[in-house]
């Protein structure tokens, strides 16, 4: 029997086996429920409504500190004798790595051609109160983070929920994050391995099989197949081996660099057709409040935009805090102000740079999904596009996805292995057991799609979002204080003073 033969038995055969179970699960946390034509999932409605309470609670705080966020990392306030492992500027690339991805590139794509141009509008509206509740969960990532006696830090929800609500209520409270923390750690380890690493694999793998030789490629071989991923799977794993600091060592150079690149290409096609940007800005405003739209009018283009805005930056979700966690601060907030910049990256910029291109183009592709020709396109739509005015776009989309995915798989290591270690513990064995298993399921990413466990991991991730927010809602006004301990501190530091206890500082300012 073949090696393609058993690979394809045993992906049908766990396919078959978690379908159902995808599909059950799947309908409770992705459940909708008709606002005008179209679907609202509320998970996606749980997340926006966060977003817009945090905004308001820290008095918007995205537009109000955004340029506090910038001075932070360039690491105007840092001090050399803070705890952590990695600066300011690696802990943002580190976790921007885990959410720039295959999203910004397919899922743009996607929701521009199920809610027309008007969806960019609402996917940046959601990415900007995405930046609020991004800074509230990596302040309290950093406050209650784990330092251990290696020097090496801890952070994420398992850590923050019982420590953060066994500080403000209690033996109940810590009971109450204890029940909260063990199935976030357990959905952040299940999505790591199958939508953070198999996925990754699965989709880069395909991609470059598919531009190098096609189906009759050596590539499209099992053999190719095997190779590709030991071949990525040694990358990654040499690069786990390190640590937090190796991975934020690779993530700060190749996430500047890989984002560099596609917004390049991006500003190719817009500035090849500056004539049709300010139609292209006046088409995204005027479709996002159009009473007829694609799917659904202005509630469908609302939907689609903040759907793919909050699948593609994860605020709220709790991950990110892991990885900002490791940062050197003495202040929790300052992370907090790094990390809302994350989303902004992402969604606002990026995001964005990815529908305009699209809208500008008008690929043939995309044309006849907006006449509501064909099925609903991805990467393809985005590929045309480029392919307008750079015709051997297909090779650097490769080289894009091979690095979104390769940045993906490592930042999304660490989070699991953060998970495994809560989980499992932090031993020699154990650490190396979960290492051998991550670059496993590595190869089996170019062998094998398990499309059915992807999907339930996409419903494992979505569902962590649930017991996060409600823990950060407890613990907000512990955040309210650290913000204005870090501001006072900012303020003291602007005017030459020695630094004062943080503590009276904070209770001051909340007086």
């Amino acid at each position: 029997m073949s090696l393609e033969s058993i690979t394809n038995s045993i992906d049908d055969a766990v396919s078959g086996f978690f379908e159902p179970v995808a599909e059950s699960v799947g309908e409770v946390v992705f459940y909708t429920v008709g606002v005008g034509d179209t679907e609202l999932p509320l998970i996606v409605a749980w997340l926006v409504i966060a977003g817009l309470v945090f905004t308001g609670w820290f008095g918007l705080i995205q537009v109000r500190k955004f340029k506090l966020a910038l001075e932070v990392v360039r690491g105007k306030y840092d001090e050399d004798d803070s705890p952590g492992e990695v600066n300011h500027f690696q802990a943002l690339t580190a976790a921007v790595s885990g959410t720039v991805g295959l999203g910004n590139i397919a899922g743009v794509a996607i929701a521009v051609s199920i809610g027309g141009a008007g969806a960019t509008f609402w996917m940046i509206l959601c990415g900007l109160l995405g930046m609020a509740t991004k800074f509230v969960e990596v302040t309290l990532g950093v406050k209650y983070r784990e330092q251990h006696a290696d020097g090496t830090v801890s952070g994420g929800p398992m850590h923050y929920l019982p420590k953060g609500l066994a500080e403000r209520f209690g033996s109940r409270g810590a009971k109450f994050g204890k029940v909260l923390a063990v199935p976030a750690a357990v959905m952040i380890l299940f999505f790591g391995l199958f939508g953070g690493n198999l996925f990754q694999t699965n989709q880069s793998y395909a991609q470059v099989s598919s531009t190098f030789g096609g189906e009759d490629g050596f590539l499209a071989s099992s053999a190719g197949a095997v190779l590709f991923g030991l071949v990525v799977a040694a990358l990654v794993g040499l690069v786990l081996l390190g640590g937090i600091r190796s991975i934020a060592s690779v993530t700060s150079k190749l996430v500047p660099a890989m984002a560099a690149m596609y917004i390049v290409a991006c500003l190719v096609v817009i500035i090849g057709n500056v004539t049709a940007v300010p139609d292209a800005v006046m088409e995204i405003f005027r479709r996002a409040f159009e009473p007829q739209g694609v799917v659904g009018g202005v509630i469908g283009a609302l939907i689609v935009g903040f759907q793919r805005a909050a699948f593609s930056n994860e605020a709220g979700l709790g991950s990110a805090p892991i990885a900002h966690s490791a940062v050197k601060t003495k202040h929790p907030a300052s992370e907090g102000l790094v990390a809302l910049l994350e989303p902004f990256i992402d969604t606002v910029v990026i995001c964005t740079m990815t529908a305009l291109t699209i809208i500008i183009a008008k690929p043939d592709s995309w044309a006849e999904r907006a006449a509501g020709n064909g099925e609903i396109g991805g990467v393809t739509i985005t590929s045309d596009a480029f392919a307008t005015a750079l015709p051997w776009f297909p090779h650097l989309l490769t080289v894009a996805v091979l690095l979104f995915a390769f940045s993906t798989i490592l930042t999304w290591g660490y989070y699991g292995l953060k998970a495994w270690s809560y989980l499992f513990g932090r031993s020699k064995a154990s650490e190396v057991t979960f290492k051998a298993l991550w670059s496993a399921f590595v190869v089996l990413g170019a062998l094998m799609s398990l499309g059915s466990l992807i999907s339930l991991a996409d419903s494992a991730l979505f569902l962590l979002s649930v017991f996060n927010i409600i823990g950060l809602y407890l613990l907000a006004p512990v955040v309210k204080r650290e913000l204005n301990s870090f501001l006072g501190f900012v303020k003291r530091r602007k005017a030459g003073l020695p630094e004062a206890d943080e503590t009276q500082a904070a209770v001051k300012a909340l007086d």
